[in-house]
């Protein structure tokens, strides 16, 4: 009789295509096709604005890893999210992993509604944040074109910052070197 050997959650997330991103959160394998351009010129936006002052210290304080998609490990190959950007203190995560696995807590998250993901990501990823200790999160939606951002007050989410359109972001962890919310719409 031959066993038939189950392939683990993160074998099963390694196999995707290469259209397809995926996490294992609180024990489900969630697949999703890549995001929208839409999507993708807001994660440049936030890339741009941010890696300059903060990873690069152009214009700010530096002191930042600032990493676009990260697999991040909360408990190695079990319990992994791939926020669409992260950021690390450099004192807290002095060197970027050799290999693609995150697997010290950031300090900040952010991420990029959409229809397919806003629920996920509001539902499940917000409060595995939380539980894992990640400081700061922001959810930034392109077709509202607004930004929120929360804090962990004492295992908490406290809404911080509710943005709009072309407002002034100048929002912790980020708020040394501001930037108008417009450039992300492209």
């Amino acid at each position: 009789m031959n066993a038939v050997l189950k392939e683990s959650l993160y074998e099963q997330l390694l196999a995707l295509p290469d259209n397809v991103a995926g996490e294992i959160l609180n024990g489900e394998l969630h697949a999703l096709p890549r995001p929208s351009g839409r999507h993708g010129v807001v994660g440049r936006g936030l890339g741009f604005n941010l890696s300059g002052p903060f990873d690069f210290g152009r214009g700010g304080p530096g002191g930042w890893w600032i990493i676009i998609e990260p697999e991040v490990h909360f408990i190695r190959d079990v319990q992994v999210a791939v926020p669409n950007l992260a950021g690390w203190r450099r004192e807290r995560m002095p060197s970027v992993p050799d290999d693609h696995r995150f697997e010290v807590v950031p300090d900040w998250v952010c991420e990029i509604l959409s229809p397919s993901t806003a629920k996920k990501d509001r539902i499940i990823k917000l409060p595995l944040y939380a539980q894992y200790g990640v400081a700061h999160v922001w959810m930034v939606d392109p077709l509202a074109q607004t930004l929120e951002a929360f804090e962990l007050q004492q295992g908490r989410w406290v809404l911080i910052a509710t943005l709009k359109d072309d407002d002034e972001v100048a929002v912790p962890p980020f708020d040394a070197a501001p930037f108008s919310l417009a450039d992300l719409w492209g």
